[in-house]
Order: structure tokens, then C-alpha cells, then sequence
């Protein structure tokens, strides 16, 4: 399953980090910068969680949230979160349900092996909860910046 540009972001309901299970559509009339990543404590995930850390403060000037999507369970995303300081909510995405509505959850080849797991993406989501810009197979250098003038140039 594929989301399109301009049409309603498939709602999820999963458990949070703050202990707490959030759906997306708690966050109307918000933007919301909603990112996919492959596991907690990598180095490309810590890069980009770190990234979005860094320039947490200038998504919420812009009435941006930001939600971190992985299969990692709570208590992974809890170590993540201590150890990196991560001022935003990680969801924990299991059974990968919200990345299959997002079409994210795709086989993967790494050193001959073929796995099944999460595509690195990020998916901007307007006040109203209508999708308005995604980026797949995302390199983590300048990612977050691109994502940050996106909801600049477009959403403020």
C-alpha cells in the first residue's frame, strides 16, 4: 500500500515513549514530521535522531511535532532516548503496521541476505492531516535540514 501526496495520512494508533499510546490524528492542527527508520542505535538512525534533535526547537517554532517510527520495542527506544537525549516521541511500530499503511516496510538486501524491515523515509503531514511531502530511501546527510525548509517554505 502506497500514501499519495495529497490525500489523508493513514491514521495509526501505537504505543509512545512517554508511556502513552498516541494515534496521528492527536496531532491536528499541528504540521507533523513523521519519520521511519530501521533501528534504534545504528549509526545512520542515531545520525538522523540526532539530527532531528539538533533542530528540534526550530520544528516547534514552526508548530511542527516530531515522531520517530521503528519495530524497536518501548524499552530499546527508552535506552535510545537517555542515551542520545531525544527531546520528541519514539513510537514503536511492532508488527509494522504503520509502516506497511506508509509503504515502507519492504524487502531489504544487506551482504547477500534478503530480510524484510523499514525503508528510511519522511513523511510531512499539514495541520489538517492531509500528506504533503514525503522523501524515501532517505540519506541521512542534510535530511533534516530539507525537511526543516520544506515546512518553512511551504507550511508556515
Amino acid at each position: 500500500m502506497t500514501v499519495e501526496i495529497g490525500s489523508k495520512a493513514p491514521d495509526f494508533e501505537l504505543p509512545a515513549s512517554n508511556g502513552e499510546t498516541v494515534k496521528l490524528s492527536d496531532f491536528r492542527g499541528k504540521h507533523v514530521v513523521l519519520y521511519f527508520y530501521p533501528k534504534d542505535m545504528t549509526p545512520g538512525c542515531t545520525t538522523e535522531a540526532c539530527d532531528f534533535r539538533d533542530k528540534h526547537e526550530s520544528f516547534a517554532e514552526l508548530n511542527a511535532v516530531i515522531l520517530g517510527v521503528s519495530p524497536d520495542p518501548l524499552d530499546r527506544h527508552a535506552k535510545f532516548i537517555e542515551k542520545y537525549d531525544l527531546p520528541f516521541l519514539l513510537l514503536a511500530d511492532e508488527e509494522h503496521k504503520a509502516a506497511e499503511a506508509y509503504g515502507v516496510w519492504t524487502l531489504k538486501k544487506n551482504f547477500g541476505k534478503e530480510y524484510m524491515g523499514i525503508e528510511r523515509s519522511t513523511f510531512i503531514i499539514d495541520k489538517e492531516g492531509t500528506l504533503v511531502k514525503e522523501w524515501r530511501k532517505v540519506k541521512v546527510k542534510g535530511h533534516v535540514e530539507e525537511a526543516l525548509e520544506y515546512i518553512k517554505e511551504n507550511l508556515s
